[in-house]
This record gives structure tokens, C-alpha cells and sequence, in this order.
């Protein structure tokens, strides 16, 4: 039987994968919240219903064409380091890795439509992609649930639409969302004013696990708070305007730290960030996340022109907790993390020269 690790696309390969306007919006991801309307919501469900929801719902799922050839898993199979490295993929959600015997997961081969079985809800599907791409996120999840909602009875209100165990997620269901590096408007200290601002406009801003997870590396998650009242085009339009003009303003914030007199800001934040993670011996998640921003705001600048995204986006992976103990096959204590995460930093930010003042340009979206 194939392990969650065999199945998984290599670190490499995964952080490799490009989209459209990846410089600012890395990803983008739809999510469906349904339930049955025979059965106990989990919350309320014995463990003998869960299991037999999770049966029921994984029969229909491994049928479904985008599913062909996916891995189906019970939570309770999965290692703690399995669930750690899932979430870190943004393949499950940080409740889920708590759940076991009752509960599901299936993943298709490509990795980017996940559904979870019995998490808050009996399913919580989702759709992901790099890049801005809002729409296609969610057309795949709509299709999706299009073809599950023949094969299963979905709890479904006339006037209050489809029924779910949290009332913000009542109606549509859905939540759309998009993962955004705003490291220019953190450095020019406009981040509150825009995260106030969003909020205003009925989005929600959250860290980078989502509700109740902190912005580490300068990772925002806005998506839409409202799903009663609001037909699912008029939430992908609403957000797919608010992200235009956030991603701009973080445009604008670069361009404006590049006309700064000798870059300074840009070169001190960068380079320290540079020296500390070439030379460090022992370092924890938060900080490396931290620092690692502003190495991939300057890849992004041209201020390591050697440097390529990708090396990047594989280092925000695999120094995780789950992907560094996959990797080393075994449980690690704090300390123990910290010095294996130093070691793989070193070696591979080493190979970056020190950062450069890069000639004044418009940047490109």
C-alpha cells in the first residue's frame, strides 16, 4: 500500500509549480462546506456513524473523474508528521490533523483538490492552484460538487441554502480566499491600514493556516467572511476586485522602497536576513519564515540575480515541522528541529551572494 510520502509530489516539483501573478498572490483556493441530510453532523455523530459516513462519502469521492487515482487515507492511518506536512501543503486544515477513526481524506494525484471527510463538517472539499487564479479555483470545486451532489442527499435549506455545523458558513458554503506575500506594505508600515481596509469590505484576513494562525513570513490569507445572501459569483467577483487593488498596493510599496536613497531599507532588512539564515546553526519556524520573506522579496527584486523562486519556495516547505521530520524519519524535539532547519538554510542561502542594489525599473505585476 502506498504511502502518504510516496504519494505526495516531491518538495521540489510541488515548489516548483507557477500561476498567474505569482509574484504577490502565490495561491488561490476555493473550499465547499456540505453535510447529508440523513445523518448526524459530526459534532453529534458516534464514532459507528462516522465511520459509516466516512464509507458512504469515500465510495462516491474515489468515483468522481478529478478523483481517479487519488489517495484515500482514514485520519486515523496517518502519522502526526503525515497530518504536519499536509496542513504545511495547505491539503487539510489545522483541525483537521487533530482528527482520527471517523474521519477522511482524499487528495488527486495533482494535489490540488483535497476533501475532507468529517472534519467540522461531513465534507469540506477544496480546490488550489498557484497564482491569481480565483475563478478556476472555484468553476473546479463547483464541478466537483456538482458530481458528488448526484451521488449524495446534501442538507439543503430553500431559504437558507445548504446547511452547515457553523452559521458564518451557512448558504453558499463557500469560502474563497488567496495567498498573498505583502512584505512591501509590511516594510513601508501600511499593512494595518490595509488589512482595516479589506475588512470593511466584508473580507477576512487571516494568518498563514487561516482562522486563528499568525502572519508569519508576511503571509496574509484574505477571503470572504459572508456566505448567506451573496450568490457564489458575486463572492469571486467582490474578491477577485479587493485582491486587484491589494496586490497593486503592494506594488506600489516596492517601487516605492526601490526609489528609497541606496535601497536602504530594502538592503538592510534583506541583507540581514541573508547573513542570519547563511550563517545561523540553530533557528526556530517563526524566525525562518520571517527571514525567508525578505530573501524571496529580494529574488523577486532582482537583488540576488542568481536566485530563483523556486529553491525559495522549497525552503518555506521543507523546513516546516512535518516536511523536516518526513524528511529525517523520525520525531524530533524542538532543539533537534532548529538545528536541522539551520543546516538546510545554510547550505542553500550560502549559494546566494550577498544582496545587490538592483537599477531603478517599473516593476511588472
Amino acid at each position: 500500500m502506498m504511502t502518504l510520502s510516496e504519494f505526495l509530489i516531491p518538495s521540489s516539483e510541488y515548489a516548483a509549480r507557477r500561476g498567474p501573478e505569482d509574484v504577490i498572490v502565490l495561491s488561490s483556493r476555493a473550499r465547499l462546506a456540505r453535510n447529508l441530510c440523513d445523518s448526524s453532523f459530526p459534532s453529534w455523530a458516534k464514532k459507528p456513524e462516522r465511520l459509516q459516513i466516512l464509507k458512504r462519502i469515500s465510495d462516491a469521492v474515489v468515483n468522481l473523474a478529478p478523483m481517479k487515482s487519488c489517495l484515500m487515507e482514514s485520519m486515523d492511518n496517518l502519522s502526526n508528521n503525515d497530518k504536519l506536512a499536509l496542513m504545511e501543503r495547505h491539503l487539510i486544515s489545522r483541525e483537521h490533523t487533530g482528527r482520527g477513526a471517523g474521519s477522511g481524506l482524499a487528495i488527486n494525484k495533482e494535489e490540488n483538490i483535497s476533501v475532507m471527510i468529517n472534519e467540522e463538517d461531513h465534507l469540506r472539499m477544496q480546490a488550489i492552484l498557484p497564482g491569481f487564479q480565483i475563478r478556476k479555483v472555484w468553476e473546479r470545486i463547483d464541478q466537483l460538487d456538482s458530481e458528488l451532489e448526484k451521488k449524495i442527499p446534501y442538507a439543503f435549506h430553500p431559504e437558507y441554502g445548504y446547511l452547515t455545523a457553523c452559521p458564518t458558513n451557512l448558504g453558499t458554503g463557500i469560502r474563497v480566499s488567496a495567498m498573498l506575500h505583502l512584505p512591501g506594505l509590511a516594510l513601508t508600515d501600511q499593512i494595518s491600514q490595509i488589512v482595516g481596509a479589506v475588512s470593511k469590505l466584508g473580507l477576512a484576513v487571516r494568518g498563514i493556516y487561516g482562522e486563528g494562525t499568525d502572519a508569519l513570513g508576511n503571509l496574509f490569507q484574505a477571503s470572504n467572511q459572508m456566505t448567506l445572501g451573496e450568490t457564489e459569483e458575486e463572492i469571486v467577483i467582490r474578491l477577485e476586485k479587493v485582491i486587484r487593488q491589494v496586490v497593486k498596493n503592494e506594488e506600489n510599496a516596492r517601487q516605492t522602497l526601490l526609489e528609497e536613497k541606496d535601497q536602504i531599507t530594502l538592503l538592510n532588512h534583506i541583507g540581514r536576513a541573508w547573513g542570519i539564515l547563511s550563517n545561523c546553526y540553530t533557528i526556530e519556524t517563526r524566525e525562518t519564515l520571517n527571514l525567508l520573506s525578505f530573501i524571496r522579496l529580494g529574488i523577486d527584486l532582482g537583488m540576488f540575480p542568481k536566485g530563483k523562486r523556486s529553491d525559495l519556495e522549497e525552503l518555506f516547505l521543507i523546513t516546516q515541522r512535518g516536511h523536516l521530520q518526513l524528511a529525517a524519519k523520525e520525531n524530533m524535539d524542538a532543539p533537534q528541529r532548529d538545528r536541522a532547519r539551520a543546516e538546510i538554510l545554510r547550505k542553500k542561502i550560502l549559494k546566494l551572494k550577498a544582496p545587490q542594489k538592483v537599477k531603478l525599473k517599473t516593476l511588472e505585476s
